[in-house]
């Protein structure tokens, strides 16, 4: 395999590169995956790629990944693994590969075979939920210690509608000027371009007016409604820096991230009454699967108080 990798060093070998970009303008503008996905996605398919041209000491073409057979996917599995991929990673990883091989069978007519190969076990991890005070909080440090007013009413409106409607981050952000005034609910655009409407309570709509009306920037049409510094689009790690510093700040756990603050909003809705598939309604998930593990959360929860506060616990 030395020899191998003599021999293929460059990255223009492997034909098979063309073919991965190819499928990530398939992915962007056929099947509107998120820019996020498109780039871990295709990131896996060059691995791959990479991989198997010093595995088999070869160049790859798109029609040799037709043949994989499961010894070469579990060689590469071990190789992510040992540089240092966790389970759960892997198991996104394998996701990422079966995407990129069904693509790979079917632009040239064929029927994807694709091999058995079992993703990695991972533990089944909760999301660990903060209390409403260390919510908000959280989001009124942020906006306090912002270099100008008109950013600290940024940050605190975007914090707030995490915890508060239950958005992720990028969906935040896409939020445009056309959505002002805001009223009794929102139309959020998610993953896979779905759409749903949230409530927006009170005080939700209170700081996104403030802020609005404290931006220097016009707001009109479909720009965004959220504007960074120079009035051009925010930066979503930018989000991300800003809770770190006001959980630092606060003395808050590192588990305290933007998307635990949307975990918050979920567990609790749950606790107080709401039923799943409204609450599935509310995250814009696809799968009521994927909203069932807020009932674990809460079992959690209820388990520590009973622990903390009953007499024969």
């Amino acid at each position: 395999m030395a020899d191998s990798a003599d021999r293929l060093t460059a990255t223009d070998r492997h034909p098979a590169h063309d073919l991965a970009g190819r499928w990530a303008s398939y992915l962007q503008h056929d099947r509107r995956r998120s820019a996020h996905t498109v780039r871990a996605y295709v990131a896996t398919a060059h691995r791959l790629i990479d991989f198997l041209g010093l595995y088999r000491g070869e160049a790859v073409a798109g029609d040799s990944l037709l043949g994989l057979g499961s010894t070469d996917l579990r060689a590469f599995l071990a190789h992510r693994r040992a540089e240092g991929l966790g389970a759960a990673s892997a198991g996104r990883e394998l996701s990422g590969v079966r995407a990129f091989l069904n693509y790979a069978a079917e632009s040239t007519g064929n029927h994807a075979q694709l091999p058995r190969i079992r993703a990695p076990k991972r533990p089944r991890t909760l999301p660990r939920p903060a209390s409403p005070e260390d919510a908000v909080s959280l989001a009124e440090d942020a906006g306090a210690a912002a270099s100008e007013p008109w950013i600290g009413a940024r940050d605190l409106a975007i914090l707030l509608l995490l915890y508060g409607a239950g958005l992720r981050v990028a969906e935040a952000l896409s939020l445009t000027a056309r959505d002002l005034p805001i009223g009794a609910t929102l139309r959020v655009t998610g993953k896979r371009a779905k759409t749903r409407v949230v409530p927006i309570v009170a005080m939700v709509k209170q700081a996104i007016e403030h802020y609005a009306a404290a931006c220097p920037y016009p707001l009109s049409g479909d720009t965004p409604l959220f504007k960074g510094a120079r009035g051009g689009p925010l930066n979503p790690d930018l989000v991300r820096r800003v809770v770190a510093a006001a959980r630092r700040r606060l003395g808050l756990p590192d588990s305290l991230t933007p998307h635990a603050l949307r975990h918050s909003f979920a567990t609790h809705l749950l606790a107080r009454g709401a039923d799943l598939r409204s609450l599935q309604e509310l995250l814009g998930h696809a799968s009521l699967s994927s909203t069932q593990i807020y009932t674990a959360v809460d079992a959690a929860r209820l388990l520590d108080v009973y622990r903390h506060a009953h007499p024969r616990a």
